[in-house]
């Protein structure tokens, strides 16, 4: 099995190319080999060249609330009073340890996206 590493956009498009032509490659043969590598090369290009930020901590929430069906109300055990719910999906407060605990641990929300700081705080002055 010859694998070379990508090392341009031009290597990384025809290896693609052949990730398609393998995609019904049966597993444990050497098809299925060849697309397990291509694959894990084609992965680590892809986290080099197009790397993705965590989203907002109030975005994340807002999704994981979108994706599951939650009101602000089921968000006051983690968060803390219906004010506070509020005040914190309108960022007019911050999230604290224990709130990104509660989430991380109640929700499954990742705790990365919810400590991840927001634009304005992670700019100097």
């Amino acid at each position: 099995m010859d694998i070379l590493p990508i090392k341009s956009q031009r290597d990384y498009r025809k290896v693609l190319k052949e990730i398609e032509g393998l995609m019904m490659a049966k597993r444990n043969t050497p098809e299925g080999d060849r697309l397990d590598v291509l694959v894990t090369l084609v992965e680590a290009w892809e986290r080099k060249h197009y790397p993705m930020d965590l989203p907002d901590p109030v975005e994340a929430i807002k999704y994981h609330m979108d994706q599951n069906g939650l009101q602000p109300r089921d968000l006051i055990p983690f968060i803390g009073s219906r004010n506070r719910v509020h005040e914190v999906l309108n960022r007019r407060r911050s999230l604290t340890l224990k709130m990104i605990w509660r989430l991380h641990e109640g929700l499954g929300i990742p705790a990365e996206s919810l400590i991840k700081m927001g634009q304005e705080q992670g700019q100097a002055a």
